[in-house]
């Protein structure tokens, strides 16, 4: 039963906490009236790390479906 609480527990709370990371970097770029350029390098650099962990996910998965 734990296995699949955590089975369906962990990928929310993942989506979730990006969901709240992109608020903060929205909120920063807001509060610093960083305008829409200011807005757009923000969340690509800041948002690069959340992107680099989806591609690693994505790959882990289709590395780990690939197997024999």
């Amino acid at each position: 039963m734990t296995r699949i609480v955590e089975a369906w527990i962990t990928p929310v709370m993942i989506g979730g906490l990006m969901l709240f990371m992109g608020f903060i970097i929205w909120d920063l770029a807001r509060r610093s009236r960083a305008g829409r350029l200011g807005t757009v390098m923000l969340f690509v650099v800041l948002g690069a790390g959340l992107g680099a962990f989806l591609v690693k996910t994505v790959i882990a998965g289709l590395i780990e479906g690939v197997g024999p």
